[in-house]
């Protein structure tokens, strides 16, 4: 009996030992449980925040896609801007060349037309001082045919009255 008791003794040591390494065990679960569940709280609230970060994100995304959908619009507003505005340009330059072209024909035309000017006005000019000349011939002819006309006149004059002279001459002649 005395090996019972030490038996049980050393059983109810064996149990003692046996409840304190199961506590011990226990307490370790209990708290890899409270740890586990203050980590699977902590993975809830991040799963929450990410479900919530995915939404708003998702919405940012719908957003970006919207204005990435609207940027590209007016790209191709932008490019078919710059194309009419590239092809009004052409036109604009081909006008300008064209105009130019027309301008320089008329310069020349001009510089042409002050040339014949120039000499138009050289001819008037000698046009003129033959005129002039003539005009003076003219004048100097008149006053030597007035002249000539004014000796003629006389000399008419002298003939009649020599042949009044000469008639009355006859007649006295003629009447003695």
């Amino acid at each position: 009996m005395k090996f019972l008791g030490y038996f049980n003794v050393f059983g109810v040591f064996a149990l003692a030992v046996l409840c304190v390494i199961q506590w011990q065990v226990h307490s370790q679960l209990s708290q890899e449980v409270v740890k586990l569940d203050l980590t699977r709280q902590v993975q809830a609230g991040r799963i929450d925040d990410l479900n919530k970060t995915i939404v708003g994100d998702k919405a940012d995304l719908d957003d970006f896609r919207k204005r990435l959908a609207d940027s590209q619009e007016a790209i191709k507003q932008a490019e078919a801007r710059i194309v009419k505005v590239t092809e009004e340009r052409d036109q604009a330059a081909a006008q300008r060349d064209a105009v130019t072209i027309e301008r320089d024909r008329a310069m020349a035309d001009r510089d042409a037309y002050k040339a014949d000017l120039v000499k138009w006005v050289d001819a008037v000019k000698q046009r003129d001082e033959v005129l002039k000349k003539q005009n003076e011939e003219i004048i100097k002819a008149r006053d030597d045919r007035n002249e000539a006309v004014g000796k003629f006149n006389d000399l008419v004059n002298k003939y009649n009255d020599a042949v009044k002279a000469l008639i009355a001459a006859q007649a006295k002649l003629a009447g003695k």
